[in-house]
């Protein structure tokens, strides 16, 4: 998913990992999560020394100085940096007299870190990786310009459409945190759900189960061919929400979904939440978890998927490229929406999570401020769009950019199952909210210990809304809720 929540294309987020599994006891350790800029001093708004504004026009509609510079850090991880470059030729062909900074890297906290102290940050960044700045911080501390701006401005292709209207399902909302405002503009799209081999399916005379009575069928059937139906991310458990997040959302509605992600009292005592946790339950108790799975990190465990060893994962759409060493050519990767339960379902099997990684800001002392808007508007286009995809396989925050490319298996899929959807897309906050909670509690000390068989679904549901509540009560939590 980028490399913005739970999981990090270019495996930096191993570090994290690592000292949780080390250090946390069943996850009860409190990780502090305060971000390098606690030590700044607080932003005051956007009274940077900005480059004098330009004149606004059709063609210019922020109003960019035309011949003002434009600093711009990307992130350089599983996505390269090849798209920003190519970006970046076209907004030095529309301003011909800017002379555009471009870098990439890795260590954007060690690199901006001095550049923020000193009130002269870039115009735009890819705020991302292993080293990503602390978003409730840099919102909290007025450190970033709102983008309401961009999202109201005409659309780089159609005058006649805001870029807010080309965006796909979610990617607005993501931006912001109290209010309308909005201050990030997340890239990539990732589709989450169940993963599976086509082929693998079809070899049991199956087709994707719909309902859960369906999923134990074909669970049923991989077992007597000596296949597993599941396996996941064991060390890593936030992996499992990936597809019973959406699974709870289908049977209880998104507004259950948002109770949770609001800390709001009993929320994971709702009746759907039970109904999903004993139905994951069941895939342990029948024998239907490939055996040493909770020892499992995600590469191994994707591994032994894509040698034919377990039938479905609980994943995000970046695991075509993650697992692209290990994957047979003729795997046929597909993509299901999470099996939902029955006919008592609140929303229909088509619904799952999609939601943005690559999380780009402005901040709100850049010099060209209207400079770094202008570069997403053009990245926001569908030619960068397609650009994106052709090169990295996944799929951009535009709506659209797939016309006349060839997908690959995983991304086809990907993109049939958020048509199937259509405006049944969930989008859970819980991890980009509350990481702490999210991971190292609800995952590894809530879900994990369910899905290892050391908690009933009763138990682990006690467990996590205990964590919850203890969070709601927690001061030091800066709190957010949907809208």
């Amino acid at each position: 998913m980028g490399s913005t929540s739970a999981h990090d294309e270019t495996n930096a987020g191993l570090d994290r990992r690592k000292l949780i599994k080390r250090s946390a006891a069943l996850g009860l350790l409190t990780v502090p999560t305060m971000s390098f800029l606690s030590a700044c001093a607080s932003g005051d708004g956007d009274d940077g020394g900005d480059a004098e504004k330009g004149k606004k026009s059709d063609k210019n509609p922020l109003g960019v100085n035309e011949s003002a510079g434009l600093d711009f850090v990307l992130f350089d991880g599983g996505f390269g940096s090849q798209y920003g470059k190519d970006a970046v030729k076209v907004y030095e062909k529309d301003f011909p007299k800017a002379k555009v900074k471009f870098h990439a890297t890795q260590m954007i906290q060690s690199e901006l870190q001095p550049r923020f102290n000193g009130g002269t940050p870039p115009d735009l960044i890819d705020n991302s990786g292993k080293e990503q700045m602390d978003m409730g911080v840099l919102v909290g501390q007025k450190q970033l310009h709102d983008l309401t701006e961009l999202l109201d401005a005409p659309s780089y292709d159609d005058p006649k459409k805001k870029v807010r209207d080309t965006l796909r399902p979610g990617i607005v909302e993501m931006g912001q945190f109290d209010g309308s405002q909005v201050w990030i503009l997340y890239y990539s799209y990732t589709v989450y759900g169940v993963w599976y081999s086509q082929k693998l399916l079809e070899s049991l005379d199956a087709t994707y189960p719909e309902t859960w009575d369906q999923m134990l069928a074909v669970c049923e059937k991989a077992k007597k061919k000596g296949i597993a139906g599941w396996t996941y991310a064991g060390v890593h458990p936030y992996y499992i929400p990936f597809s019973l997040y959406p699974m709870i959302g289908k049977r209880g509605g998104s507004e259950v979904l948002d109770a949770i992600d609001n800390l709001e009292p009993n929320a994971w005592k709702h009746p759907a939440v039970k109904d999903c946790f004993e139905a994951y339950y069941e895939l342990k108790r029948k024998g239907y978890i490939l055996d040493g799975t909770p020892g499992l990190d995600h590469i191994q465990s994707q591994t032994k998927w894509t040698e034919n060893k377990a039938l479905f994962i609980p994943n995000g759409s970046w695991v075509e490229n993650e697992a692209a060493k290990t994957m047979p050519k003729d795997f046929n990767l597909a993509v299901g929406a999470p099996t939902g339960l029955d006919s008592g379902d609140k929303l229909p099997f088509g619904a799952l999570w999609a939601s943005g990684g690559e999380p780009f800001i402005v901040p709100s002392k850049a010099k060209n401020k209207a400079g770094g808007m202008e570069q997403l508007r053009i990245m926001l286009s569908e030619a960068s769009s397609k650009n994106f995809t052709s090169q990295v396989k996944s799929l951009s925050a535009y709506d659209g950019g797939t016309t006349g490319i060839e997908l690959s298996p995983g991304l086809k899929s990907a993109v049939a199952a958020l048509e199937k959807a259509g405006k049944n897309v969930l989008n859970p906050r819980m991890q980009d909210w509350y990481v702490a909670l999210q991971k190292e509690k609800i995952g590894v000390a809530g879900l994990g210990e369910m899905m290892a068989g050391r908690l009933t679904p009763t138990e682990a549901i006690k467990r996590i809304q205990g964590f919850a509540d203890e969070a709601a009560k927690d001061d030091s939590i800066k709190k957010y809720k949907h809208q």
